[in-house]
């Protein structure tokens, strides 16, 4: 029975008397039984796989009035992300409110979408930290529960040397398909071509998530670096005048279908123009506060917002209401009527 559970064995003669110690069984189970590794976790997906997605949705993470995890709402975003056509999600990011979970909440919904929609679309990880223990042991469980691929940013607020930043990053490649990602209004330090040349010896480097503009965006695709916009109102540009593979989009949990045809369709000045001021309505305050509020106002999931994110005031969600009827209500997601809300509707969490 002691074996049974893992703990020790001990072996007794036939008078009762203890005479020999033995090794209790799992402790001799061969190590591919165990956990894996970083250097024994295979990749979940070819990285030319996650290199041609052109439309990735920085997902959002809905939530319950009682500050968990709204599955349910979760579960009809994500299908409607599928059947309009977005090829990928990041999991966790910025947009998802990721720096607001706890790594056990952050893996769990990793494993919920791989399990539920790993079929129909690309599932990365947002498993980055600025403590390099951290975002190794992350990665390690992200593809362990099956992710097709990791984000991973530059550490933040405690910055590192640019050397530092290679080795941070040649400390999580190995693990499999990685986006880079460089957003320095948010970490406070730009990721500099030269460490992305130095990274991109490795195989498992998909490409760059960048934010620093057109001229950056185009050093990398020039020099064959795959590289997707990270700011919706310069991705239609980035695409088709400057080489890039795509956009990381918030701007697609409301209207995936039409962030699909401005990245597949051709150039299309006039849809961009179109979504220009829902794009600039949806950045008036750090994201994901617009898109939080957006999405309670459509309906979409509860008015629930986990602090220190406080919805947009009242005159921004008349405005979006606006915007929507502009737009057309049925290119948004959702099917319910866009309501203005009041201020009491929206439930603000702060222990959750």
């Amino acid at each position: 029975m002691a074996s049974a559970i893992g703990c020790y064995s001990l072996n007794a003669n036939h008078r009762g008397r203890i005479t020999k110690w033995s090794s209790p069984r799992a402790g001799v189970i061969p190590n591919f039984h165990l956990p894996m590794r970083s250097y024994e976790v295979k990749n979940r997906t070819n990285v030319d796989d996650i290199k041609s997605l052109r439309l990735i949705t920085a997902i959002k993470t809905p939530y319950l009035p009682d500050g968990r995890f709204d599955l349910e709402a979760y579960d009809a975003l994500m299908n409607e992300q599928i059947n309009d056509g977005v090829e990928g999600v990041i999991v966790g990011g910025t947009t998802g409110e990721g720096q607001l979970m706890s790594w056990d909440e952050h893996i769990m919904l990793i494993g919920h979408t791989v399990n539920c929609y790993g079929g129909s679309i690309k599932v990365i990880g947002n498993t980055g930290s600025n403590s390099t223990r951290e975002a190794i042991h992350a990665t390690e469980q992200g593809f362990a529960v099956g992710m097709h691929a990791a984000l991973h940013i530059n550490p933040y607020y405690g910055k590192t040397s640019l050397d530092g930043l290679i080795s941070h990053f040649s400390n999580v490649l190995p693990m499999g398909p990685t986006i880079v990602y460089n957003v320095p209004s948010r970490t406070g330090q730009d990721i500099p071509p030269h460490v992305i040349k130095e990274i991109a010896k490795s195989p498992n480097l998909a490409g760059v998530k960048e934010c620093v503009g057109h001229d950056r965006v185009e050093h990398y695709t020039s020099s064959g670096v795959v590289v997707w916009s990270g700011n919706d109102d310069e991705c239609h540009d980035s695409r088709w005048d400057h080489g890039a593979t795509g956009v990381i989009s918030v701007v697609s949990n409301l209207v995936p279908g039409l962030m699909r045809d401005l990245m597949f369709g051709g150039k299309n000045s006039s849809l961009n123009a179109k979504l220009m001021p829902l794009i600039e309505w949806l950045f008036v305050e750090p994201n994901p506060i617009g898109l939080n509020t957006a999405l309670s106002q459509l309906g979409v999931v509860r008015p629930v917002f986990r602090l220190p994110y406080v919805p947009l005031p009242l005159a921004k969600r008349v405005e979006f209401v606006n915007i929507v009827n502009e737009i057309g209500r049925e290119n948004f997601v959702g099917k319910k009527d866009v309501k203005v809300l009041d201020d009491d509707d929206f439930v603000l969490i702060d222990r959750y």
